[in-house]
């Protein structure tokens, strides 16, 4: 796990694409559902050069290795999902959008802290020069760590620090919840794993707690889903269950065998890639349902499985990906986990693979029960334009799909280097 192997190049070129994929996306899509929304021209306008920016953003920190960069470029980032958050202007909109502002300013100021310190007994803020100039005292480069770890976490909104996210998303446009959710909350995670591996690769402990955070993540984020009571917060709480596999790929990294290693790299990044896709259509599409009925209540859907059916088959095989079900790239993904744990001997992820997997099927059947339960009288249903759900569509079944084309994202990702 050499500072030197990071994969730069190919899985840079690999999250540009998809960021430009998404981005594309999301404008086209949101077009519609902000005027079928009759959201004032006035307020909309400022949707465009956010989503330029949060391109632009991305695109840097798939980029560079600077940590001055990178943060500014997060920083950058995260004032235009604030901004996002509150585009609606409704109460709710401007409470979680505050909430959201304050948690993510919580976490910047641990990272700028421990940048400072890195940079006060280093000199360095470039992370291969970190590393070398780290080798031969480490003790403050493990501090700094902690806290770049913590804060990155917050940004992201990893369990247990995920406490502003479903407010946010319930609060936002679906177009910005599918953004959200899909990127900019993975680009604090893609941090996290860049830093450490190439600041801590021999911290094996520390390794396990983040494995064991994740795996906290996937359970407690797939409880709470099958609890809510509205459509929206059932995909954010999916959302903080579903990062929390990213997270397996630390424990795993710490293993000495080369293999699992490998396994584990590669499982991450598919699965990295595929929840982008499948949760950009499944936000895209709840949105869908909940301009239909008018409501974000679970209830609200009871008896709709005959009236909105090409927004409940978006949902479905976005759902079929979350699922980890085949042939879509989760399932791959799940797979290369299950052989990395095997080959590492980290017997408790397997079990894990399984419950998340078990919970996700739960809380989405759920959602479909109320959908296809019989009804005397039908709900009022809103007539949804069919181009609301061509971009999700397209989007669920990418993701569906990815797992039969595999080994192109995988050969891509290592084309930059091999972990």
């Amino acid at each position: 796990m050499s500072p030197a192997t990071w994969p730069s190049e190919g899985l840079a070129g690999l999250l540009i694409l998809l960021t430009t994929l998404l981005v594309a996306g999301v404008a086209w899509h949101a077009r519609g559902h902000l005027r079928e929304h009759g959201v004032p021209a006035g307020r909309s306008h400022w949707l465009w050069p956010l989503l330029a920016a949060v391109w632009g953003f991305l695109t840097l920190i798939w980029l560079v290795s600077d940590l001055l960069t990178l943060y500014l470029a997060l920083e950058g980032l995260g004032f235009c999902a604030v901004a996002l958050m509150w585009l609606p202007g409704t109460r709710e909109a401007r409470r979680a959008g505050l909430y959201y502002l304050l948690a993510s300013l919580s976490g910047s100021a641990l990272i700028l802290t421990s940048a400072l310190l890195l940079y006060r007994h280093y000199g360095h803020l470039d992370f291969a020069l970190l590393a070398q100039a780290s080798a031969d005292d480490p003790r403050w480069r493990w501090l700094a760590l902690a806290g770049l770890s913590t804060g990155l976490l917050v940004k992201a909104g990893a369990f247990p620090l995920h406490t502003w996210l479903p407010p946010a998303h319930a609060a936002a446009w679906a177009p910005v919840s599918a953004l959200h959710a899909a990127l900019i909350i993975k680009a604090s995670l893609f941090l996290l794993i860049k830093l450490w591996w190439q600041l801590g690769p021999a911290a094996a402990p520390s390794m396990q707690l983040l494995g064991w955070l994740g795996a906290a993540a996937v359970l407690w984020g797939g409880l709470l889903a099958w609890r809510q009571a509205t459509l929206k917060k059932v995909v954010a709480y999916s959302t903080v269950s579903q990062m929390g596999y990213l997270l397996l790929l630390f424990p795993l990294m710490a293993s000495a065998e080369e293999g699992a290693r490998q396994l584990a790299w590669q499982a991450t990044w598919l699965l990295f890639i595929t929840h982008a896709l499948a949760k950009a259509a499944m936000f895209m599409a709840a949105g869908n349902l909940v301009l239909a009925m008018g409501g974000d209540d679970l209830k609200g859907l009871t008896g709709v499985g005959q009236q909105l059916p090409l927004s409940l088959l978006v949902f479905g095989v976005a759902g079929v990906s979350i699922m980890g079900l085949p042939p879509s790239g989760a399932f791959t993904a799940k797979w290369l986990l299950l052989e990395s744990a095997l080959a590492a001997g980290q017997w408790p992820w397997l079990l894990l693979l399984g419950l998340g997997s078990l919970l996700s099927a739960a809380y989405l059947f759920r959602v479909f029960a109320y959908c296809f339960t019989a009804r005397a009288e039908a709900p009022p249903c809103r007539r949804v334009p069919t181009h609301l759900d061509i971009v999700p569509l397209g989007l669920a079944l990418a993701a569906l799909f990815l797992g039969l084309i595999a080994g192109w994202p995988v050969a891509w990702v290592q084309g930059g280097g091999l972990p």
